[in-house]
């Protein structure tokens, strides 16, 4: 489908108020969209159902679905020019900061009187945004974000949510995996070549034992990278690549069992996630949560040698999901931008770091909306 016409598409959905996704994955050139034919809201509970799903921070929350049978899916190739400005926009961050600071501190200081480890701290940043088109701010994100997975979101029961993730939470092709372990932040200044302190290289090394424990009795092969320096807008974070073959019939435990990771709420994670809803004074929503392709059928052909044709015959059908943690992102609501920012805190956290850790991711979604 021609661009503008992909677009006029989702502006008309989104007049009519009717749920929709549109979204690229990184380093693609291509925008897909899921437009659902009702306004009904839809859920998952067991994981076996095809279409999109976009799940809360709080796992005991039901995951909202587009399914695949009541939505109309379309393709358009990217090809929008866009000058996009890099400032920042003007707000008020004063009445923030002391409370994320003291917010911060209390967490450190649980962390050494507990059997705590890690547990991740957030704030929302709130922009008024009365003039600001969402499907420009979507546009805007596309151009700027391209090794992100970026995405609008909008059901009128539910909410309107826009973001530019660089996390996966798990990719299944068949019965192949992947996913990633990240974590740790610093600004990119020229290069990738940075010295990470032990702060950042013991909260990811925290991140990737979680994910390995869990993910082991649901695989029959595990392979991990060594840690290294990838680049995520205007930030730095220290990944490693977790891959595999998983036993049949594990999706919905394997979700569950990663969801929420030590990247995006801490260790124990019941504990953390206990501390979290109990201090941190408003409702994450979505915010941490995971969205993406679910159980999606592919078909491929054996042999691409279009000579062949008795090879050609034989293709396989294989089930794919793609799932990314819903971070640098950002909720539209009455005329406001409601920007969620977080970082790891463990025992060496300096309260006044991660204050200024938080202003750095949040100017991912700030830049947008000038």
């Amino acid at each position: 489908m021609r661009q503008e016409d992909f677009f006029f598409q989702i502006e008309s959905h989104f007049k009519n108020k009717l749920p929709f996704v549109a979204y690229k994955k990184p380093n693609e050139s291509i925008v897909k969209g899921w437009f659902q034919n009702n306004d009904n809201v839809h859920y998952t509970s067991n994981f076996d159902e095809s279409g999109f799903v976009f799940s809360p921070f709080d796992s005991k929350k039901p995951t909202v679905i587009f399914p695949t049978e009541s939505s109309k899916i379309i393709t358009s190739e990217m090809g929008l020019t866009l000058n996009v400005d890099h400032g920042e926009s003007q707000h008020d961050t004063a009445t923030h900061f002391k409370e994320h600071v003291e917010l911060v501190q209390k967490g450190v200081d649980i962390i050494h009187k507990s059997e705590l480890e890690k547990v991740v701290l957030s704030r929302a940043e709130v922009v008024p945004i009365s003039d600001k088109n969402p499907l420009q701010i979507f546009r805007k994100l596309l151009h700027q974000y391209s090794a992100a997975f970026v995405y609008i979101w909008y059901h009128p029961k539910v909410g309107l949510w826009l973001g530019a993730t660089p996390e996966t939470l798990l990719n299944i092709d068949g019965l192949r995996f992947k996913t990633m372990s990240l974590a740790g932040t610093q600004y990119y200044v020229d290069t990738l070549d940075v010295t990470w302190d032990s702060k950042n290289i013991d909260e990811q090394r925290i991140v990737t034992e979680f994910i390995v424990n869990e993910l082991e009795p649901f695989v029959d092969q595990l392979n991990v990278s060594n840690p290294k320096t990838v680049k995520a807008g205007t930030l730095l974070h220290l990944q490693s690549q977790i891959s595999g073959i998983l036993k049949p019939n594990h999706l919905k435990n394997i979700v569950l069992s990663l969801h929420p990771t030590p990247a995006v709420c801490g260790l124990p994670k019941v504990e953390a996630k206990y501390f979290i809803q109990n201090n941190e004074n408003y409702d994450r929503e979505f915010y941490t949560g995971f969205l993406g392709e679910l159980n999606l059928k592919t078909s491929r052909i054996r042999n691409t040698n279009k000579r062949n044709v008795e090879n050609n015959a034989y293709a396989t059908i294989k089930t794919e999901s793609q799932l990314f943690v819903n971070l640098r992102c950002m909720q539209i609501k009455n005329e406001r931008a409601l920007i969620y920012v977080g970082g790891g805190i463990t025992k060496d956290s300096i309260p006044l770091d991660e204050w200024e850790e938080t202003v750095k991711k949040s100017k991912t979604m700030m830049s947008v909306l000038n």
